[in-house]
């Protein structure tokens, strides 16, 4: 049985450790809020650009362009999107057994953020580039780890790029998503939005283009920087579901904490109460012994 000396120590580390998750908890929940919206705010000129591509495309029978080019089965190039940090539940767990599904030996893997990195290479999958983002994602941080992918495509070295990543729901729900990026086909299909989220019509788009000099022109121009928003828009998305998987995280190991506190307090004060009886009985059968 714990004496109250032991209870007490334990009431402290606990006490010690809130403190801890509650500064983690509101520093999270400061940066989700910029997080979710920036991933929000980049939605809908996402939605918009898939819409002038799929024009471009439709706009002429015969183009042609590198990264539409389809290719016989071939190795597949992952950009896998994971944190640098722990600490966010099962974020990163869930992302990772949707990659273990993936064929070891006809995947290859470019990493963002280090949790991922760690992933492949303990699991000893074959990793061709590894980059880290910050907490607010700068678009040269998503050209850089779309030109590696993109360069790998052009090569021939692989015949497909796909994208892994943490889709953001909302505060409460992130899932793990998997999306096509190269080679680039069906552009109207793409979307970041959460699948059972309604359709957002973008205010003011319009219903025709007209494109100068030509489709073609505006396709082999627009095509890379659609690559490069892809990526941008999917580094946004994982950094909100990042913080909002860890403040929610947090909450709980601080709910949790004082919860232990209340149940360690209440038996300590049960045990001070016990010790203090058997303190007056022993006092009282020993005066009563004396006469």
């Amino acid at each position: 049985m714990p004496s109250t000396r032991d209870i007490r120590r334990r009431i402290k580390s606990v006490k010690s450790t809130a403190q801890i998750t509650k500064a983690m908890q509101m520093v999270a929940s400061s940066k989700m809020t910029k997080a979710q919206q920036a991933a929000l705010a980049g939605r809908p000129y996402a939605r918009l650009m898939n819409t002038v591509l799929g024009a471009v495309a439709s706009d002429g029978t015969d183009m042609t362009h590198p990264l539409m080019e389809k290719r016989e089965r071939g190795k597949t190039a992952v950009i896998l999107v994971s944190t640098d940090k722990g600490l966010c539940g099962a974020l990163n767990s869930n992302l990772f057994r949707e990659v273990a599904k993936l064929d070891r030996a006809r995947t290859t893997f470019i990493t963002a953020g280090r949790k991922a990195s760690q992933f492949i290479a303990r699991t000893k999958r074959s990793l061709v580039a590894e980059f880290t983002y910050h907490d607010t994602p700068a678009y040269a941080e998503a050209r850089a780890i779309a030109k590696s992918a993109r360069d790998l495509f052009l090569k021939g070295d692989v015949s497909r790029v796909d994208v892994m990543f943490t889709r953001f729901v909302n505060t409460l729900t992130q899932r793990p998503a998997a999306i096509k990026l190269l080679p680039v086909e069906e552009i109207k299909s793409f979307t970041l939005r959460p699948d059972d989220a309604p359709d957002e019509p973008t205010a003011g788009e319009p219903t025709a283009f007209l494109f100068e000099p030509n489709a073609e022109s505006v396709l082999g121009e627009l095509l890379p920087h659609w690559v490069n928003f892809v990526v941008y828009q999917v580094l946004l998305e994982a950094k909100a579901s990042e913080h909002s998987a860890r403040m929610v995280a947090m909450k709980n190991a601080t709910d949790n904490a004082n919860t232990l506190i209340s149940d360690l307090t209440l038996e300590y004060n049960k045990l001070r109460q016990s010790l203090i009886t058997k303190e007056l009985l022993e006092i009282s059968s020993a005066t009563m012994s004396l006469g």
